[in-house]
């Protein structure tokens, strides 16, 4: 009795003009080769004239990787005519990711804690600090801890040391409330994805003690933000966000409880839609397919 063949779990991600029968083309595409359509997710900023953008799952029985076996006749056959850019990725391989963080350790553990559990896609291979306060915390989850100091005078030479760490081994930074800016030659010699996390308050209640002016001004929602890192301080095009009810019962302290809670639910549910690959940034915006 012969074994069936092992299928693989891939997802073709494609951004072209919008036009009549993409659609169809894809999925043409995909069942003359074998392929059986699991997920198909789409979006048309305007269906006359706009980007049409699509995600789609899908099983693959072929040998070999769907991208290197398949790349070159879905050009040929329907990325070219189309003028698409796309991409396959393999559905099963989680990202690479180093996290950045300060001395703030919430959204730090949780996203360890996730990621050990199987419940985010990611293969965290390093944690990066500037303050050394985290390290036992990182060290128990088997993880490398790597403190880099941080100043006004050395800070080129800091983050040269984390392009190291970095190399090109890594996917995907989080910055998991990783208090220092970076710099626009950073982000441009790492060259891969950047999320942040914050409080919403910004820029309403920019600062330090961003709970307690929460407080003094009589809040009722309180949020965070995701969104990818750009030059523009906290501009990045927005992944996420969440936002959770408080009352004038809620002291500052509790306010800031309850905003490290949906800072890292918002941070996690961020990053796991990025390494699903549903975020599609589209200028300043995104789309999550």
């Amino acid at each position: 009795m012969s074994m069936p063949r092992q299928t693989s779990l891939s997802r073709l991600l494609v951004a072209c003009p919008d036009r009549r029968g993409i659609v169809a083309e894809v999925s043409r595409f995909l069942n003359d080769h074998d392929a059986n359509i699991v997920e198909n997710n789409q979006y048309s900023t305007e269906p006359s004239s706009g980007l049409f953008l699509q995600r789609t799952v899908f099983e693959w029985g072929g040998e070999g990787d769907p991208a290197e076996v398949l790349g070159a006749a879905f050009a040929a056959e329907v990325a070219d005519p189309l003028e698409m850019e796309w991409r396959f990725e393999d559905a099963h391989r989680a990202k690479r990711t180093a996290i950045f963080v300060s001395r703030y350790d919430h959204c730090l553990l949780d996203l360890l804690w996730r990621a050990r559990r199987g419940e985010l896609p990611i293969d965290v291979g390093v944690v990066v600090s500037n303050h050394a306060d985290l390290a036992d915390d990182v060290a128990s989850f088997g993880i490398p801890f790597e403190h880099v100091p941080v100043t006004p005078d050395t800070k080129a030479e800091a983050e040269a040391r984390q392009l190291d760490l970095l190399g090109d081994d890594y996917d995907l930074v989080v910055l998991a409330r990783y208090m220092q800016i970076l710099s626009g030659d950073f982000l441009e010699k790492a060259g891969i994805p950047i999320i942040n996390i914050h409080h919403s308050f910004l820029p309403a209640f920019a600062g330090a003690g961003p709970y307690r002016q929460a407080r003094e001004r009589g809040v009722k929602l309180i949020g965070a933000t995701a969104h990818y890192v750009t030059e523009d301080l906290d501009e990045g095009p927005i992944i996420e966000q969440g936002v959770v009810r408080v009352s004038h019962r809620d002291d500052a302290v509790e306010l800031e409880r309850r905003g490290a809670d949906v800072e890292r639910t918002t941070l996690a549910r961020a990053v796991a839609w990025h390494c699903e690959d549903r975020v599609i940034p589209t200028g300043a915006t995104t789309v999550v397919l």
